[in-house]
């Protein structure tokens, strides 16, 4: 990777800027001064320095959000705030993007990456990775609406869902919490299902996609980056 593109990569500012670098002799490769923007690096055995701070390059980056109500799930909005703009401006060479959607009202566990296959790989439809919900619930939910949900509901557009695993974790006549474990990721899915056996949705929080559960440390608008483990954990 040309030495220009490298920096520019690690938030050390555009091509122009990492040019003013070079040029002010404050970049090393293992010890040798470096002033041309178009030294070839390779990161598996040379050390790059910046003003003696070394560069340690990160081409993909992953974080866990306890996403807020009231911001999008976007990466930019002309009218809402967005999750992006919670994020330090640090990260921002990174260009990072939500891995799926959660709704303005809905909070609760949202990825963030750059890597586009580990987005894929957990949005894709074919590769059926879990998400798990908690919401209250507006109305009784019965031992009926349970097996509905396991056989599959149909939606108000004729679509029928494919079969999810409702758990009541309480209920009092009037509201109900509710557990729900869906494989797959229609338009405002929870929502719809829950209003297609005549109940209403009042709060909904995303608690787990496949293995990884929201980490309970992290207050709402806060984030973290996976651990190795975590990253793996998803992907294999």
């Amino acid at each position: 990777m040309r030495i220009d593109k490298l920096l520019a990569n690690m938030g050390y500012g555009s091509r122009k800027d990492v040019k003013i670098l070079l040029k002010q002799g404050v970049v090393r490769v293992d010890d040798q001064l470096v002033k041309d923007a178009k030294r070839q690096v390779h990161l598996e055995t040379e050390r790059v320095t910046v003003q003696g701070e070394v560069v340690e390059y990160r081409p993909f980056v992953y974080l866990m959000m306890n996403k807020p109500a009231g911001v999008v799930s976007a990466t930019e909005d002309k009218v809402e705030s967005t999750v992006i703009e919670l994020i330090d401006p640090s990260y921002a060479h990174y260009e990072l993007f939500p891995v799926g959607r959660l709704d303005k009202d809905t909070t609760g566990l949202l990825l963030l990456t750059n890597d586009g296959a580990f987005n894929h790989a957990l949005m894709s439809p074919r590769k059926h990775v879990d998400k798990v919900y908690v919401a209250e619930v507006d109305g009784e939910m019965t031992v009926d609406d349970v097996r509905r949900f396991a056989e599959g509901v149909e939606l108000e557009d004729g679509y029928t869902t494919k079969p999810a695993r409702l758990e009541v974790l309480s209920r009092n006549g009037r509201r109900s919490t509710i557990r729900l474990t869906l494989s797959e990721g229609k338009y405002h899915q929870v929502k719809r299902m829950v209003a297609a056996v005549g109940k209403h949705v009042e709060q909904l929080e995303r608690v787990q996609i496949g293995p990884l559960e929201l980490d309970p440390a992290l207050a709402p608008g806060e984030y973290r980056e996976l651990t190795a483990a975590e990253v793996d954990q998803l992907t294999t």
